[in-house]
């Protein structure tokens, strides 16, 4: 009886990066509450931002529905959209 052939196994050449060297996003969503001067108001308070980076923020969530505000940790994510919240934003974190 012959032995069996075994073919060599192919390793894709893909480069991934683990979980836990991708930073984690905070994500705020469009809602019909808040109105776009608050919005900038709120990330210029807790973010430090620019009122110009704060606008351009506000309006990627009035015209595309969200905007990536804060990256980072993971924890420090999550605290970031607890802040949000008690703003009255509705925020999520998010591993792109």
């Amino acid at each position: 009886m012959a032995a069996p052939q075994v073919a060599p196994v192919e390793t894709p050449d893909v480069e991934e990066v683990p979980d836990v060297d991708r930073p984690w996003v905070t994500v705020v969503w469009n809602d019909p509450v808040n109105l776009m001067s608050y919005v900038t108001w709120v990330f210029q308070k807790l973010f430090g931002y620019s009122k110009e980076k704060a606008e351009k923020l506000m309006l990627d969530v009035h015209h595309k529905g969200k905007a990536i505000v804060s990256s980072g940790a993971r924890e420090k994510m999550e605290h970031d959209a607890s802040r949000l919240h008690a703003y009255g934003l509705w925020a999520t974190v998010d591993q792109p």
